[in-house]
């Protein structure tokens, strides 16, 4: 007799398969292009260049699944982590149709929600990016345009700043706290650039929780 799994249950066995296939297919690829060209990498450069690479992206990667996965559910996360672009795409897309059911992601609603968010940002970046390789001959003397070269790098300002003001109304008692300490990092260390947002996002989660932590016992929340 077969054996009935729940939801949740063939989400983690489907998202693993998937998730290893999809890896196994990405570290395929190099060997097979070694395999036609018949050529081989220069493996003390090629370690050369991982030693001081590695530990930072095991590092964010780790980092990455803790923050990530309670935000966006199991199936969004799997899902993310193939798909990519999460940060500036799914995570906004899933938060947003979570806030708009007004569910949370370890909800079995809002597992759903959040996979069918992301799954649809997907398939629309993916006709977007068809359509953009085939438009952008035509396209470039518009899109390479000085008066437009400006609205070009506001466009993740702009994202992200209308999520935020979504996100900073309701909770602004919490919110305050990360966003100074954010502030104060990036203009007094400067050692911090962009590269290094992936790593101060746990930061912010961690300082944010005891925040929260430190109102609530203090009745301010």
């Amino acid at each position: 007799m077969k054996k009935n799994i729940s939801y949740i249950d063939s989400v983690h066995r489907d998202g693993r398969i998937w998730n290893l296939s999809v890896m196994f297919l990405l570290l395929m690829f190099p060997v097979a292009i070694a395999l036609i060209f018949r050529v081989a990498p220069d493996w003390g450069a090629l370690l050369k260049g991982l030693i001081p690479t590695v530990a930072m992206y095991w590092t964010v990667g780790a980092i990455e699944t803790v923050t990530f996965v309670p935000m966006l559910g199991a199936g969004g996360s799997y899902l993310s982590f193939v798909t990519g672009n999460i940060s500036n795409l799914k995570l906004p897309c899933a938060l947003n149709a979570l806030e708009q059911n007004e569910v949370s992601a370890n909800s079995e609603e809002g597992e759903v929600i959040s996979t069918i968010a992301i799954a649809t940002s997907s398939i629309v970046t993916t006709l977007i990016i068809v359509l953009g390789v085939v438009l952008i001959i035509p396209l470039t003397p518009i899109l390479s345009a000085p008066a437009l070269q400006p609205a070009f790098q506001q466009i993740l300002p702009a994202l992200f700043g209308g999520l935020g003001v979504a996100f900073v109304s309701k909770n602004w008692k919490i919110a305050i706290a990360p966003i100074l300490l954010m502030l104060v990092l990036f203009i007094f260390v400067p050692a911090l650039d962009s590269s290094m947002v992936g790593m101060m996002v746990p930061v912010s989660a961690l300082f944010t929780i005891a925040i929260a932590r430190i109102f609530y016992k203090k009745g301010v929340l």
